[in-house]
């Protein structure tokens, strides 16, 4: 099955004017195999992108996911559905991406899940007023609990 091409490169769907009509273009170049048409080093680019797009939906939601249950467990008075349904929504994004992508797993070390702990906590100071002398310095849960959808923190 032989497809014509819609729209020849011209000025208009070029990456920097019309990005919807180039990357159109470019996916059925790459279908009709007309690879030494493609826009290569553009596509690397977008690509590249789109890995690092991932990298960071997964570390926001792991950040969002560890402010609800520092949330969780130092404000036992405040607990909510509301809270609970964050934690659940974060933790099936998470997977999902995981799911999707096993290489982002190993975003997820020790050091990784550290860093985000200290922005979570930043977060979670800001949001509640509690003492930052009330959280530890490293992050007081380990990953597979984090994601454990049955998982939650003691008071």
């Amino acid at each position: 099955m032989t497809t014509c091409l819609k729209q020849p490169l011209t000025e208009a769907t070029s990456y920097d004017t019309d990005f919807h009509a180039w990357a159109l273009r470019n996916a059925e170049l790459l279908r009709q195999g007309r690879l030494d048409e493609l826009d290569a080093e553009h596509i690397a680019e977008e690509l590249e992108s789109m890995g690092a797009s991932e990298r960071r939906e997964l570390l926001n939601r792991l950040q969002v996911l560890l402010l609800h249950l520092l949330k969780y467990q130092y404000q036992p008075e405040c607990r909510g559905k509301s809270w609970r349904l964050t934690i659940n929504h974060q933790r099936t994004a998470i997977e999902r991406l995981l799911e999707q992508s096993p290489s982002l797993r190993r975003l997820l070390d020790a050091d990784s899940l550290d860093k985000v702990y200290r922005k979570a906590v930043r977060d979670v100071i800001i949001e509640t007023d509690l003492d930052a002398e009330l959280f530890p310095g490293g992050c007081p849960y380990d990953l597979a609990h984090v994601l454990d959808e049955d998982w939650l923190p003691a008071d």
